[in-house]
């Protein structure tokens, strides 16, 4: 096919975009991986849908706003439909510079644009993350009594969907895509806050930094520089803590410099890609040259990570970020890689279910190396569930900004663990870990969600020190 889209215009990002859509062939494999497809069951919530309208607007035929930025929010940027495609469409190349481009080009209301950046601005500095979630923590009742009252017989903004009803944020079953009544009375606010209500835990974890080097025990195999990251080190700092236990059982030197901040994961995949890559430069300077990798313990972390070549492109800094982005590994890539130590065996027998997060799986190809640290683990029995890599609904800021697609999604992955039979669920992101944890407690199915990295650091807790 060849393309019309005025590549020159674009910048670097133009040639992967229009390679992506050129590659396209429209053939539908994409459909049966898509989480909004399965949910809305709208053509134009597909991948193939989205990739047309993204080709209409760059080729100047469709407004930037209103259906195409519709359809482009709704979707997750899981990546499913990358592993699904025989004809190697890549997807991200196409949607994140597209997004980018929609919010210079088309940019959306003042105030949702300022609660975006209210909340990208938040999310990305622990201290102010730490702050906020303090707040909502002792502000949860008051919002949950006053949400309660909304949602009574009555109380529903005009336009507004039912909460039962799996159908696009704002919008009536059939009713076409664009700006609804619920968003402009304040139907999508209460949404929002909704799900930040529901997210909050009732408990914000005390600080937990890490020293500046965790040594290794025994013979030193590898020194790497640990990504501290910004929402898990704030909302379950045992993750990083478990992650250098892990690592220094393995005979690897880590390395937590003080001065590293964000990833710029959050503020990539919502399309700010100059706060991405100014994040993302505090990094580049802090991480020393005279290490063996970059170990990540967030998927969506790492995926980004891997992906800084792209967000640099034709920027000073791209040679840089080409170096760093290549020594990126997901802590189970690491240790597969490194070949790991013999764990121990858990206290007491468990049967655990793997859950694939979207960056892992699709955005990264790691699938087998998780696994098999776990299946090597004494007392622990890994079960699969019927639909792994499904998206849990998380998806970074998704399940604040399109809390009803997240919510039937949520239900979706709770379901197929409690058909697993599994005693828990492992899982490599934290923001898989959060959504994952709240739905099976919504549900009332009494079930940790954990990092992978904390059962292997409970089975090498009690090994002695390599010889």
């Amino acid at each position: 096919m060849q393309h019309q889209i005025p590549v020159e215009q674009l910048g670097p990002a133009g040639p992967a975009m229009a390679a992506a859509v050129d590659a396209c062939v429209h053939c539908g494999f994409c459909l049966s991986a898509c989480p909004t497809y399965l949910v809305l069951g709208e053509e134009m919530d597909s991948p193939r849908g989205r990739i047309y309208l993204m080709k209409e607007a760059l080729e100047g035929h469709l407004p930037l706003a209103g259906s195409v930025s519709e359809h482009v929010d709704r979707c997750l940027g899981c990546l499913a439909c990358v592993s699904a495609c025989p004809s190697g469409v890549q997807y991200g190349q196409l949607l994140t510079p597209f997004r980018a481009l929609r919010e210079e080009q088309a940019p959306r209301p003042w105030m949702q644009r300022r609660l975006r950046q209210v909340l990208l601005a938040t999310l990305t500095h622990p201290r102010r993350f730490r702050r906020a979630l303090a707040l909502a923590t002792a502000a949860r009742p008051l919002l949950a009594a006053w949400l309660e009252g909304r949602a009574r017989p009555g109380k529903r903004a005009e336009g507004e969907a039912p909460q039962e009803v799996p159908v696009a944020p704002g919008e009536e079953p059939g009713e076409p895509a664009g700006e609804s009544p619920a968003r402009s009375r304040g139907g999508e606010l209460a949404r929002q806050l909704a799900a930040v209500v529901a997210l909050t835990p009732p408990r914000v974890p005390p600080p937990d930094p890490l020293p500046p080097v965790i040594p290794a025990r025994g013979p030193r195999r590898a020194r790497v520089v640990l990504l501290a990251g910004c929402v898990q080190q704030v909302l379950a700092p045992e993750i990083n803590r478990a992650t250098a236990q892990v690592l220094a059982a393995n005979g690897v030197e880590v390395v937590v410099p003080a001065a590293q901040g964000c990833c710029g994961a959050l503020p990539m995949h919502a399309g700010e890609l100059e706060q991405a890559r100014r994040l993302a430069a505090v990094n580049l300077r802090a991480f020393p040259a005279d290490i063996d990798a970059v170990v990540v313990n967030a998927a969506g972390c790492g995926s980004a990570m891997k992906e800084y070549g792209h967000l640099f492109a034709g920027h000073p800094e791209e040679e840089a970020a080409r170096r760093l982005a290549a020594r990126v590994r997901d802590v189970a890539e690491f240790l597969d890689e490194l070949g790991p130590r013999k764990p121990g065996p858990l206290p007491a027998a468990l049967r655990v279910a793997y859950h694939d997060a979207c960056h892992l799986a699709h955005g990264q190809g790691i699938r087998t190396a998780p696994r098999r640290l776990l299946a090597a683990i004494p007392n622990l029995e890994l079960v699969e569930l019927d639909e792994p890599d499904l998206c849990c609904g998380s998806a970074g800021t998704y399940n604040l900004e399109h809390p009803e697609v997240a919510r039937v999604l949520q239900e979706r992955k709770v379901a197929s663990i409690r058909r697993s039979g599994a005693a828990a669920v492992a899982t490599g992101n934290i923001g898989c870990l959060v959504q994952i944890r709240q739905g099976l407690e919504q549900a009332g199915l009494p079930v940790p969600v954990v990092h992978t990295v904390q059962l292997l650091a409970e089975a090498y807790q009690a090994l002695p020190a390599a010889p």
